[in-house]
C-alpha cells in the first residue's frame, strides 16, 4: 500500500481545475481523498448553518467524482490534527498532498500536521490553488507586503497567469485491503446539515457543487459579464456573478475563472463591454488583495488595522444591534438588505457596504460585532473577504481614504432608484410611492398602520455624534495611516 497519495480537500471541493489533486494525481496512479468534517469550525459560533448545507452540497458531488474516477473521498470527523496522520498511517500511503490557506487558523493547523507527519516518516507536499498568485508572489519594490489596493493591482494584472490544469483521473482503484484499512481509520459516511446540527431549508443562492459553479460562470460570462460595470451595484438587478461561495469552498478553479474573463474579453463587441470585464476581473483581484493582507497580517482577524479604530469608544447598544439583525431599524434599503441576508443566506454586495456603514457609523457598533453576524449567517463567507469589507466599510482597515459615511436614502436613490428592492424584501411599504421608500421619510402615524417601525436613530445626528468621536480619538492616537 505504498503507492497511493493521500490528498487532504479543504477549500478546494472540485477535482477539476485543482493544483494539489492534480500534482498528486501526476506522482501516483492512485489518489485517495479526504475531507475532515472539523469541530473547531463547526462547533464555533459563528457558522451560518446555509454555508453547511453549500459546503456538504459540494461534498456530496464530490464524493460521487471520486468513485466515478475509481477512487474514494474519505470523510472523518474529529480533530484534523490527528485524524489526518492516524489515516495517512492506516493506509501506509507515500505522502500527503494538500493547498495552502491565508487563514491564521488553518495555517497553525496545517504546521501541526506537518510536523506530526514529519515525524512518522510521511512526506507532505503544499500547493497554492485557491489564488493565481501566491501571497509571496506579490511585493512592492522593497520587497513588502502591499496595504493599498492599487498599487497591488498594478503589479499583480502585470504577472501571467497559470492555465488551468487537468482534471483528476484515478488511474488504479483501491484494494480490498486498503478499503479495510479505510474502514478501520475511523471514516464516516457523509452526514446532512441536519445531522451536524444545523437546518437550512430555503433554496441557496447557487447550488453546491462543481456542475452548478461551472454552469453559473458559463452563464454569466455568456452575457451578464458585459454589462457588469454598469448594473454590478444595482441589487434589484441580476448584475453580479453570484460566484463567491463556489469560490469560498474551491467548488470552481480560480484559473478556470480567470480563463473565461479572458475569453470574454476576446469576445467583447465593444470597448463598454470589455471595460465591464476588467471591471470584473478588478474583483477577482480584491479578493487576491484581502487574502494577500490576511496571509501577511493575521492580527486583521482580531481588530482595525488602523490604531484609531483599536480603542474607538463604540456606543454597541444591544437593542440597536438586534433590530438592525432582524431588519427593523426603521430604514428601508437597510432593512431590505438584512432580511434579504436572514432568508438567502447572501446579500447584494452593494446593499453589504451601505449595512455595514449602517452599523459602525449611524449605530456606532463595533464592526466585530457585524462581521460575526454576517458569519452567522451568509452562505459565501470568507475570512478574508469579510473582514476586509468590514474593516473598508468601517474605515479601520487599509484605506487610503480613512473616513466614508453612507446616506442610506442617497444609497437608496443611486442604487434603488425604483425601490423595486425594498419592495421585494419589505413588503409591508409596498403600497407606499417611491419617494418614501428611497428617503425613509414615512410619517409616524403611515408607519404604525403599515406595522413598520420608527427609525432607531437619526442619520445627520449620528454623523456628527461619529466624526466628533473620530476627531477627538484620532487627536489623542498616533494612527498607521497618517
Amino acid at each position: 500500500m505504498t503507492n497511493s497519495i493521500l490528498f487532504w480537500h479543504r477549500r478546494d471541493l472540485r477535482i477539476s481545475d485543482n493544483i494539489g489533486l492534480a500534482a498528486a494525481n501526476e506522482q501516483s496512479s492512485k489518489v485517495i481523498g479526504v475531507f475532515c468534517l472539523d469541530p473547531n469550525i463547526l462547533e464555533s459560533e459563528d457558522i451560518a448553518p446555509a454555508r453547511i448545507a453549500y459546503m456538504i452540497g459540494c461534498l456530496q458531488e464530490l464524493q460521487q467524482n471520486y468513485l466515478q474516477a475509481g477512487s474514494q473521498l474519505i470523510i472523518l470527523k474529529g480533530q484534523p490534527t490527528q485524524e489526518i496522520p492516524k489515516l495517512a498511517t492506516a493506509l501506509n500511503v507515500k505522502a500527503v498532498f494538500w493547498n495552502l490557506d491565508v487563514e491564521p487558523y488553518a495555517r497553525e493547523r496545517d504546521r501541526q500536521i506537518a510536523q506530526t507527519l514529519k515525524d512518522k516518516g510521511i512526506p507532505i507536499k503544499t500547493f497554492w490553488d485557491q489564488l493565481l498568485h501566491s501571497p509571496n508572489e506579490i511585493a512592492s519594490g522593497a520587497k513588502q507586503p502591499y496595504t493599498v489596493y492599487t498599487p497591488f493591482w498594478k503589479n499583480w494584472i502585470s504577472k501571467p497567469k497559470t492555465e488551468p490544469v487537468n482534471r483528476f483521473k484515478n488511474r488504479e482503484t483501491l484494494t480490498d485491503e486498503e478499503r479495510e484499512a479505510i474502514n478501520k481509520a475511523g471514516v464516516i459516511p457523509l452526514p446532512t446539515a441536519k445531522d451536524l446540527g444545523f437546518v437550512w431549508d430555503n433554496e441557496l443562492m447557487l447550488s453546491p457543487g462543481e456542475t452548478a459553479a461551472q454552469e453559473r460562470l458559463e452563464e454569466f460570462c455568456h452575457e451578464t459579464i458585459f454589462s457588469y460595470k454598469e448594473k454590478r451595484n444595482f441589487p434589484a438587478v441580476d448584475g453580479t456573478s453570484r460566484l463567491s461561495a463556489a469560490l469560498k469552498f474551491g467548488a470552481i478553479g480560480i484559473r478556470t475563472v480567470w480563463d473565461a474573463t479572458m475569453e470574454a474579453i476576446a469576445g467583447s463587441s465593444s470597448d463598454e463591454a470589455q471595460e465591464s470585464v476588467k471591471t470584473w476581473q478588478q474583483e477577482l483581484a480584491w479578493r487576491e488583495f484581502y487574502q494577500h493582507a490576511m496571509y501577511h497580517f493575521p492580527e486583521l482577524a482580531d481588530g482595525a488595522y488602523r490604531k484609531v479604530f483599536q480603542s474607538f469608544p463604540y456606543d454597541n447598544n444591544l437593542e440597536h444591534f438586534q433590530a438592525w439583525c432582524e431588519g427593523k431599524t426603521g430604514y428601508p434599503i437597510v432593512d431590505a438588505a438584512m432580511r434579504q441576508l436572514n432568508s438567502t443566506g447572501w446579500m447584494h454586495n452593494r446593499c453589504r457596504m451601505i449595512v455595514a456603514s449602517f452599523l459602525t457609523k449611524d449605530l456606532i457598533i463595533d464592526p466585530k460585532m457585524g462581521e460575526k453576524y454576517f458569519s452567522q449567517t451568509l452562505y459565501d463567507w470568507d475570512l478574508s473577504a469579510n473582514n476586509g469589507g468590514w474593516q473598508w466599510s468601517a474605515s479601520s482597515g487599509m484605506d487610503p481614504k480613512p473616513l466614508r459615511i453612507f446616506n442610506p436614502a442617497s444609497q437608496a436613490e443611486k442604487f434603488d432608484p425604483n425601490a423595486e428592492y425594498i419592495r421585494k424584501w419589505v413588503p409591508e411599504l409596498r403600497s407606499l410611492s417611491t419617494k418614501q421608500l428611497i428617503t425613509g421619510e414615512i410619517p409616524d402615524s403611515q408607519r404604525q398602520k403599515l406595522g413598520y417601525p420608527l427609525p432607531i436613530v437619526e442619520h445627520k445626528i449620528q454623523q456628527r455624534v461619529f466624526k466628533e468621536r473620530y476627531n477627538q480619538q484620532k487627536s489623542e492616537v498616533v494612527d498607521v495611516v497618517d
